[in-house]
């Protein structure tokens, strides 16, 4: 046991959390194989503390690098010090790290500089232009610019990868955790636990739930979107609007200004993750800015409206349950107001299918892995996406 191999896994934000769950239980599940510990870079606190509980996610280091008002220097700079000496310490043969965030980049910058090998859990995203998703877009490309792993959640995003020309042995098609996580705690079938969903849920009328929080957004573009959900909210007297608000003041501020005292809008803290499920799973339609709600809404058939110009997540667009409305009030109108009153229109939009995955993908990544670092032949096979 003792000459098992090491692998580390860096969490930083609530999304990697929730999308790397199935993948350390899965590698936990090897545990004759290889030894698997996961670092906390505590990017994001609260938010992440409600996923390690939901998805009792071990955590055997925890740097506490948020900071009040911090920035990405100040992100950049607790991540590869509090990392330093962890990967002194526990050399280990990988580090696995999800996704576009600082903690993604910088961890795996930490793992190049003591010449340990990474994997890039969903990689291949790109919307084509370095400022849509600002910083993410970058952070993505420069963390696979270091990866020796890819696993690629999409055939678009494998397909990008190899045309930037990384050697297809070591790009994977699994498809994306977080279909894996979402349906595990949809099963679980829990009781909503926040007020403000509960309520909604029980006074019969339709749910809109509304996400909006991207950096880019800021400003201007935040403040179309929510002059146009309160638009909406005063026109479809039979629907509730919930939006669970980002504790960053640039979204709280205005989200308050803006929609607070509207009886069919409500302002509620961020939601944990088995609410989440609820609420995708009994919404008649969705707003959203995030990436990682255009991968989970299809699961539920919920149509989605994008808020944002281009999106690194084409798929769910061509599958026909996404639409890309960006941040104009006009455009989110006619776009919301259309799904809204139209039910044939709405009908069309909802699909069960879901491109962006199976429940499997934690399964693969753990395998590839195991037989990337032991040599144990592999028990899985790439997943078939359409």
């Amino acid at each position: 046991m003792a000459d098992r191999p090491r692998i580390l896994v860096v969490v930083g934000t609530r999304p990697e959390g929730i999308k790397l769950a199935p993948v350390v239980h899965a590698l936990q599940a090897h545990a004759d194989a290889v030894e698997t510990r996961v670092a906390l870079t505590g990017q994001h606190t609260d938010l992440l503390d409600q996923v390690l509980e939901v998805f009792a996610l071990p955590v055997d280091w925890d740097l506490g690098i948020m900071r009040e008002g911090q920035e990405l220097y100040d992100v950049a700079q607790g991540c590869l010090t509090g990392l330093r000496p962890v990967l002194g310490a526990y050399r280990p043969d990988l580090v696995l790290v999800q996704g576009d965030t600082a903690t993604v980049l910088f961890a795996a910058l930490a793992a190049f500089f003591e010449r340990i090998r990474v994997g890039h859990v969903e990689a291949g995203l790109r919307s084509g232009d370095k400022w849509q998703p600002y910083p993410e877009e970058v952070f993505r490309k420069l963390a696979g610019g270091v990866a020796d792993l890819h696993f690629a959640p999409t055939r678009q995003a494998r397909e990008n990868l190899l045309r930037e020309g990384v050697p297809a042995d070591q790009v994977y098609l699994t498809g994306n955790t977080v279909v894996d996580a979402l349906l595990g705690i949809a099963a679980q079938d829990r009781p909503v636990s926040n007020p403000a969903l509960r309520e909604a849920l029980a006074e019969g009328r339709r749910l809109v739930l509304v996400t909006a929080h991207r950096r880019e957004s800021f400003g201007a573009p935040l403040r179309e979107i929510f002059q146009a959900i309160r638009t909406l909210a005063d026109r479809h007297t039979d629907t509730v609007f919930l939006y669970p608000v980002h504790p960053n003041p640039n979204v709280r501020g205005p989200a308050e200004e803006l929609l607070s005292g509207h009886p069919r809008i409500r302002l509620t803290a961020p939601l944990d993750y088995a609410d989440l499920a609820a609420a995708l799973r009994r919404a008649t339609l969705v707003l959203t800015d995030s990436g990682g709600i255009q991968e989970e809404a299809p699961s539920f058939g919920t149509p989605v409206l994008v808020l944002r110009e281009v999106t690194e997540r084409p798929e769910g667009v061509r599958a026909g349950v996404a639409r890309l409305v960006g941040t104009g009030r006009d455009r989110i109108l006619q776009a919301a107001d259309e799904l809204l009153s139209d039910e044939t229109a709405r009908r069309a939009m909802a699909t069960a299918r879901n491109p962006y995955g199976d429940g499997q993908a934690g399964r693969r990544i753990a395998d590839i892995v195991v037989h990337h670092l032991t040599g144990r032949p592999r028990q899985t096979t790439d997943w078939e996406a359409e």
